[in-house]
């Protein structure tokens, strides 16, 4: 076989394979970034700035996963948010069901508390369940649900939203008080737009949006996060 041919095969089967890999997700659900190329991703579970302080389980790359509805409806929110030269920066989407184990185990360790000054000063660990910060089962598992900011397209810095992302705390309820014009009104910004296209939020997690008739109501996935 000439050498021009063999690289050509080579080329051919390389290609085969990452189209193969890229459509091993369940029908209905799309990698983000094919619809949204200029989207930030920054899969917080990914790495070990989370409030466990250790990757989790079941995120094996910085890879944004939604339905495909969920994408396209965030695209329209992505385009919207740049006509005043502000994105999106997303911190979590689909996750897996093994994730949310993860945090299960983790929240039976009370001894365990290396992030707490960040992420949950005021709350103690054996109070994560009752006060509901932890869960048996996450509405991101169902692939419509997402964790976002919004941050500036000049310096992508994240607008002050008056608490850091995954704060366990009333100071991430969207309607808190006790927090400044700016970040009140950066909070409404990213309400407005959301709620705009049909994502509706979580009261305690400024954060947290789900998009409304999501395709998998009732299913709760486990595939990884690739």
């Amino acid at each position: 076989m000439k050498k021009g041919l063999t690289i050509l095969v080579l080329i051919t089967i390389t290609f085969a394979f990452t189209m193969q890999e890229k459509s091993s997700l369940p029908d209905g659900f799309v990698y983000v970034k094919d619809i949204i190329p200029d989207l930030d991703v920054e899969l917080r579970y990914f790495t070990t700035h989370n409030f466990v302080g250790d990757t989790i389980d079941g995120y094996n790359a910085n890879t944004l996963i939604l339905t495909e509805q969920s994408a396209q409806a965030l695209k329209l929110v992505q385009d919207e948010l740049q006509q005043q030269n502000l994105c999106l920066r997303v911190y979590d989407g689909y996750r897996p069901q093994r994730a949310v184990n993860h945090f299960m185990h983790w929240a039976r360790d009370l001894n365990d508390t290396i992030n707490k000054q960040e992420f949950y000063p005021d709350v103690e660990k054996r109070f994560l369940f009752k006060e509901e910060y932890i869960a048996t089962r996450s509405g991101h598992s169902r692939g419509s649900t997402l964790d976002l900011t919004i941050i500036d397209g000049n310096t992508n810095i994240p607008l002050d939203m008056g608490s850091p992302y995954d704060f366990f705390g009333v100071e991430s309820w969207v309607n808190h008080d006790n927090i400044t014009k700016t970040q009140k009104t950066n909070r409404q910004l990213l309400q407005t737009v959301m709620l705009k296209h049909n994502f509706r939020n979580y009261p305690k997690e400024w954060w947290h949006f789900t998009l409304r008739w999501e395709p998998f109501p009732e299913t709760y996935f486990d595939f990884e996060v690739e």
